[in-house]
């Protein structure tokens, strides 16, 4: 299979919420009981019940009042995850060829290791079940050849999905075309994303959208460097350990009889 990427073009997004409802109708998720916080952003984050979410953010432009940014937030399914890296529990969040990293929360023991080693704090923890939630990329949509619910729902043209290479060529003929302060966004941070924007300023301007996104220095001391240090030291000693049996054969214990020893 190849690998895929969906492309979030910002600036053909109307905030219509065709992808969020969407997305909740696919996965059978329920909807959340939320009160008014002064936004037309509904809920006001992602959650373990929204797996895809339209940011809603006011920005000042001069003296003429302000402006609307509208982009659709998810998993951006890094191509180095760092919460793959630090889950505990074998086969939990694992790859696809296609670019997903799926969370399976029915393995999840809720540590909460994948929401602190994500730059972009995705994962959410659920108190009812007590595990964790995540955008799978509609991997199981793929699976049967369909796109995902959120890119397929979309009236816009605002969320495309294809090939990489296709999806690249167009993100750039995009921004390119847009010109002004417009740029790509995904395909440089964390070994590159398969969920890209194309933005209309820089990424700086955009909530909740690190500037340069990286995965901790002590998940990358721990599981790259010191974990492999102590196996290797671990299977030093079972190796010695087998050299010695293996040269000097099993130690029997000596007992003393009559003033003389014997084993």
């Amino acid at each position: 299979m190849k690998e895929k990427i969906m492309l979030v073009d910002v600036s053909k997004c109307t905030a219509c919420r065709s992808c969020q409802v969407a997305c909740k109708n696919w996965n059978e998720l329920p909807a959340d009981q939320t009160e008014n916080q002064g936004s037309f952003q509904n809920p006001p984050n992602l959650n373990p019940h929204t797996y895809t979410l339209i940011r809603f953010q006011e920005v000042e432009e001069g003296s003429s009042g302000i402006k609307w940014h509208f982009r659709n937030d998810k998993c951006y399914h890094c191509t180095e995850p760092g919460c793959m890296k630090v889950c505990p529990v074998p086969g939990c969040i694992f790859k696809t060829p296609e670019g997903a990293v799926v969370l399976d929360s029915a393995k999840c023991i809720g540590c909460k290791y994948c929401y602190h080693a994500c730059p972009f704090a995705i994962p959410q923890f659920d108190d009812a079940t007590e595990k964790m939630y995540k955008c799978t990329f509609c991997y199981d949509r793929q699976a049967e050849g369909l796109i995902p619910a959120c890119a397929k729902a979309c009236p816009t043209g605002a969320i495309t999905f294809g090939d990489k290479d296709d999806m690249m060529t167009a993100a750039y003929a995009r921004a390119k075309k847009l010109g002004g302060g417009a740029t790509v966004y995904g395909d440089r941070v964390l070994g590159g994303t398969h969920v890209m924007y194309v933005l209309t300023e820089q990424s700086s301007v955009y909530e909740k959208l690190p500037v340069d996104p990286k995965i901790s220095l002590s998940v990358v001391l721990w599981k790259d460097i010191l974990k492999p240090l102590s196996m290797f030291s671990l299977l030093g000693g079972i190796g010695a350990s087998l050299l010695y049996y293996i040269t000097k054969g099993p130690k029997r214990p000596t007992f003393e009889e009559g003033g003389e020893k014997h084993e």
